[in-house]
């Protein structure tokens, strides 16, 4: 069994690599038979993809599973794009959105440092750090939970494109506005988040600190903070998406001539979609980049957590 799907994997990723050297540089001569060959090619992407998913956990090769699948959405778009003849300020290919990523690169460069070293990044650790500190009040003082919980709630719910003007009012055009819309946008899923941390710890277990006479320090630090771990690195996996959406939403409300919002305001209005998409391009990358960061770090100091046990 093993053998043969090594073989038709083999075989699948012959005809991927044979397809894929296909000249897709110019529009279809035939649309039928352009259709067919990427059915048969997109059929043995699957099979290849199902092989690579029944790999064992430990094997490297289960890796390349993401990469083949992103390397085909990235295929499929070029021969679309190129092959019906799609105009540019509709939709670009993808090699036209890394030409640009590699030749406008000093452009986009200081507008990435605007946005996501100085805005996302100050906003995150404000509203992360602010919204565990909180959590760790309210979680003390019991009338605050009652009375400050349904407020910051509906707090919550408030939509960035009404923040964003009240920020640039309060903190200027630069990249401080933009934290504080980061800061407001990732403090309530770390409250959030951090208080269920809390309340994990079952009564059992308090009980068992209280019989060894720990005060609030010591039962916090031993049991309370570890339990709530995981949520607290949840509420930071969340947020590092939340603060350069918000970030990036905040410019388009006034900014300098800085930042990867108005890069995108900006380009758009020049009709330079390739610009826009290559922007889009690498905010994703920085956002996926933070995330596993911040996975890795979970993974790090929350190994003993169930969710991270190898099944026997």
């Amino acid at each position: 069994m093993t053998a043969g799907r090594s073989a038709l994997a083999a075989a699948a990723l012959l005809g991927v690599s044979t397809l894929l050297a296909w000249p897709f540089g110019a529009p279809f001569a035939s649309v039928p038979l352009a259709v067919g060959l990427v059915v048969v090619w997109f059929v043995l992407l699957w099979l290849v993809l199902h092989s690579l998913a029944d790999l064992p956990a430990t094997d490297p090769a289960r890796l390349a599973a993401p990469l083949l699948f992103g390397v085909a959405l990235l295929y499929l778009w070029q021969i679309a794009v190129v092959g019906f003849a799609v105009p540019a300020v509709l939709l670009p290919a993808p090699t036209r959105v890394a030409h640009v990523l590699a030749t406008r690169l000093d452009v986009l460069w200081p507008d990435f440092c605007q946005t996501f070293l100085k805005a996302v990044l100050g906003g995150y650790l404000a509203g992360s750090a602010g919204g565990f500190l909180a959590a760790v009040v309210i979680d003390r003082i019991p009338f605050l939970r009652r009375g400050l919980m349904p407020l910051c709630r509906m707090m919550s719910s408030m939509p960035i494109v009404g923040i964003a003007p009240i920020m640039v009012m309060w903190f200027g055009f630069d990249w401080e506005s933009k934290a504080a819309v980061a800061a407001i946008v990732t403090f309530f899923p770390m409250l959030v988040n951090t208080l269920a941390g809390f309340d994990s710890v079952d009564h059992l277990q308090r009980d068992l600190m209280h019989s060894y006479a720990a005060g609030f320090g010591p039962t916090f630090l031993k049991l309370r903070l570890p339990a709530a771990l995981p949520f607290v690195f949840n509420a930071l996996k969340i947020n590092t998406t939340l603060a350069l959406i918000s970030a990036i939403v905040a410019e388009f409300f006034g900014s300098p001539i800085l930042g990867l919002g108005f890069r995108i305001s900006a380009e758009v209005a020049r009709m330079n979609v390739d610009v826009v998409w290559a922007v889009i391009a690498l905010s994703a990358v920085a956002g996926s980049a933070f995330y596993g960061i911040m996975a890795a770090l979970e993974r790090s100091l929350t190994f003993w957590h169930p969710s991270y046990r190898k099944k026997l």
